[in-house]
């Protein structure tokens, strides 16, 4: 009977310190940092340029796009943006202008510059990716804004 005892308590003793610690409570959840916006400004087109700013994100207030460079310009009375957001590849630039395809009401696709032509509802919006970029004209009437868009789509390296 002692023998039993002794085994019972010597295998309780055995098997209690067999258990797995208590796991630690979960991490906070980290604040994600906001992304670094890359500063394009100096390749937007000069001409007409009255002011330019980064918009650390949503350009356009769009939710499909990131942060990126704005530029406000004025011609003939006439006012209109530019911009360009910079994608971390040539591919995620394609995905993000395919994304923001769906914004655009009746979006016509411009197959010289591998991009659209539309509307977010307010106002009308010419956009193409090249390398990792995604840039645009906003604001100007497709016949407007294709000279414009061209020559934004030469100043991207």
């Amino acid at each position: 009977m002692r023998t039993t005892l002794a085994l019972s308590i010597l295998a309780v003793a055995l098997l209690s310190g067999c258990s797995s610690a208590p796991e630690p409570a979960p991490a906070a959840p980290k604040a994600e940092a906001p992304k670094k916006v890359m500063d394009h400004t100096p390749a937007l087109i000069q001409e007409n340029l009255i002011s330019s700013r980064l918009v650390p994100d949503h350009i356009l207030d769009q939710p499909k796009l990131p942060g990126g460079s704005l530029g406000e310009y004025e011609r003939k009375g006439k006012k209109y943006q530019a911009f360009i957001v910079d994608a971390s590849t040539n591919q995620a630039a394609a995905m993000m202008l395919f994304d923001f395809k769906a914004v655009l009401k009746d979006p016509e696709y411009i197959s010289y510059m591998g991009g659209y032509f539309g509307s977010d509802g307010k106002q009308p919006i010419y956009v193409f990716a090249k390398l990792q970029y995604v840039a645009g004209i906003v604001g100007l009437s497709k016949d407007e804004a294709d000279p414009l868009a061209r020559t934004l789509a030469s100043r991207l390296h």
